[in-house]
Order: structure tokens, then C-alpha cells, then sequence
């Protein structure tokens, strides 16, 4: 594994003791993971779990007829699978890749036997699953009872808390799937944004410009889930 691309590189994992760490560098795999690719289906039997290095995977609640809404997104910051420690080999939800990049890719029975070994990486990834539970609690309270405007301007910023740079490759299409909303109200909420200058918008791509201003139109939602990530992951830092 190339130096550049060791666990260190996910947040998560590099929160592990160094001993714990080095145990798991044999199992683990890097794989592509490019925009628009499916992690795991609804439904289906998991077989791996990732951690993203520089991607973002969205997490998405499918409805019977094919309308989706995104539940929550996960970069380095965390892991994608966790019904896989969690008694449950599926979930009705679907990940996707919504900004491309690379992860690392562990087998499920590897995760599974080092969750069971009851050690620092069980400890780390139940208060993971807490601080992901929030994120999903605020997103449904957020697409109740907040405007398009400020739900997009929390997905832009838990996005960019996902990424190394200020730009998102993602159409106003995508952008109105994950939300669950009509995509004129993107439209109208990106033409705003960019208007005040905090945004710089070109077909499938997003420049933020001025993340402060950014911050302070958004609804408190994107603070509480920042707030208790910091909580529940203090030694889960930037890098």
C-alpha cells in the first residue's frame, strides 16, 4: 500500500491507536469509487464496508416507486456499512457515490471479527453510528421544517467538510434527488446563493466562495450535526 495512500488518510481510521491501526493495514484494500457508482443496494447482503479517503458516499431511503431522499452523506470522516456491526447483514437504505475519488474496502467478516474483539475500534465505531443517527435525525427534521434555501446551503457544507477543496462536481439534477425536492427549487436556491457571491455556479459545478456567509444563511441543523461529530469523535481531525 502506497504510503500516501495509508489509513491515515481516513479520519476514522487514523483515530485508532497506532497498534490497532497496524493490525488492520493487511485487510485493508483501496478501490475506486467514482461519481454515480452504488456502494450497496436496499435490501441487499453486504459483503464489504468502505471508509472514504476522497469521496463522499450519500446514503439514500428509496421509496417503492423510485423516489429517493438523501439520509445522510459520509466521507473521511466515517464509514459506510454499519449494519454490518449492528446485527444486520442489509439495510433498506442505498449508498451511492456523489463526489468521486478512492476508499478503503475491508471484508465483512474482517469488520465484524475486529468489532467483536470488543477494542478500540468498537468503542470508536458505536460512537460513529451515534454521531451518523444524529446526522440522520436532523436531516428529516431539517427537510420538514426548513426552506429549500437553507437545506441546500447544510448539504453544501456537510459536503465540504467532506472534501480537501472549496468544489463540488454535482448537477442541480443530483442535488434535488438527494434533497428530495423539485429541482426549480434548487435552481432558485443556487441562482441566490450565487447572486450574494457565495456560490460560483457553472453546469455540474459548485465553487464556494465565501463559506462564512454560507454558514450564516444555513438553519441550525448543519451545527448541531458538526457539534456533535466534535463531541462524540474528538480525536477524529482533519488531516
Amino acid at each position: 500500500m502506497p504510503a500516501s495512500l495509508r489509513p491515515l488518510r481516513n479520519r476514522l481510521l487514523a483515530a485508532l491507536p497506532d497498534a490497532e491501526r497496524a493490525q488492520l493495514d493487511a485487510n485493508l484494500e483501496i478501490v475506486d469509487l467514482p461519481l454515480g457508482a452504488v456502494v450497496y443496494e436496499s435490501g441487499a447482503t453486504m459483503t464489504h464496508v468502505y471508509f472514504p479517503i476522497d469521496c463522499i458516499v450519500s446514503l439514500l431511503y428509496v421509496l417503492e416507486d423510485g423516489d429517493s431522499a438523501e439520509i445522510a452523506v459520509v466521507g473521511n470522516e466515517g464509514m459506510v456499512g454499519i449494519s454490518l456491526f449492528m446485527g444486520g447483514n442489509s439495510t433498506p437504505s442505498r449508498a451511492v457515490v456523489q463526489s468521486g475519488g478512492t476508499g478503503y474496502r475491508m471484508k465483512a467478516r474482517q469488520l465484524q471479527h475486529e468489532f467483536s474483539r470488543s477494542g478500540p475500534m468498537q468503542h470508536l465505531l458505536l460512537r460513529y453510528t451515534q454521531a451518523l443517527i444524529t446526522q440522520m435525525a436532523q436531516t428529516a427534521v431539517c427537510n420538514r421544517h426548513h426552506s429549500v434555501d437553507q437545506q441546500l446551503c447544510r448539504w453544501l457544507l456537510l459536503s465540504l467538510d467532506r472534501l480537501d477543496s472549496n468544489t463540488l462536481t454535482m448537477t442541480q439534477e443530483l442535488i434535488a434527488d438527494m434533497l428530495g425536492v423539485r429541482r426549480a427549487g434548487v435552481t432558485s436556491a443556487a441562482r441566490k446563493l450565487q447572486d450574494e457571491g457565495v456560490i460560483e455556479y457553472t453546469r455540474g459545478r459548485i465553487v464556494v466562495v465565501d463559506r462564512d456567509k454560507l454558514e450564516t444563511l444555513c438553519c441550525e441543523c448543519y451545527e448541531v450535526v458538526r457539534k456533535e461529530f466534535a463531541r462524540l469523535l474528538p480525536d477524529v481531525k482533519a488531516l
